[in-house]
């Protein structure tokens, strides 16, 4: 990836691109997902979806500095159907993102040869298909104040557009802000030093 702090994954779901080869239909399927929880609701709810097809093979990839990826063939012969996805993943530059590719049987055998190609190319089709979007890498920080601190807080907040997550703003206030990688130090300098205001990371 080009700028150490931004990567590249897709908007929305994409769902039900055809490729046919010799009969046997392939629908491919791109999701946005955050976990390994999302990537299991997804399946299933495919799967019952698809309910008469042969495979519902797969692959994915999550996270931006520490990578989590997987790749299933799902009874096809090894390595002819979740690696070809999986390195069109790659190929693509793309995380946090599930492409399943559901095959229907048509009868005709298509050989390792002819199943990787058909996987990779269903793949290929199916993120070319997607809106991919870049997005910043960013650190979360919780700030925690007394009430009477607030405007200080918020000013900062305002001054250096910061996002703010999550707040609770009662007696004792606590807001979570989501800085982006290259200018979180500085944000947690900026806090750091104020009398009465904490943040850590989070």
């Amino acid at each position: 990836m080009t700028e150490e702090d931004t990567y590249k994954t897709i908007e929305v779901a994409t769902e039900g691109i055809l490729f046919k080869e010799k009969n046997s239909k392939f629908f491919g399927y791109a999701y946005p997902v955050l976990n390994e929880d999302e990537v299991k609701s997804r399946l299933e709810t495919l799967k019952k979806e698809h309910h008469a097809a042969r495979h519902w093979c797969y692959a994915y990839q999550l996270g931006t500095e520490t990578i989590v990826y997987r790749a299933n063939d799902d009874g096809e012969p090894n390595n002819s159907a979740g690696l070809p996805i999986y390195g069109q993943i790659q190929s693509f530059q793309v995380t946090n993102i599930l492409i399943v590719v559901v095959r229907y049987f048509g009868g005709v055998k298509l050989g390792v040869g002819g199943l990787i190609s058909a996987y990779k190319t269903t793949a290929q089709l199916t993120l070319e298909a997607s809106k991919i979007i870049k997005k910043t890498i960013n650190k979360d920080f919780l700030i925690v104040f007394d009430y009477k601190n607030m405007n200080t807080a918020m000013r900062i907040i305002k001054e250096k557009n910061l996002n703010i997550t999550n707040q609770k703003l009662e007696l004792d206030c606590e807001i979570t802000i989501s800085v982006r990688k290259k200018e979180a130090d500085a944000v947690f300098e900026i806090f750091n030093h104020l009398f009465e205001i904490d943040i850590k990371e989070i």
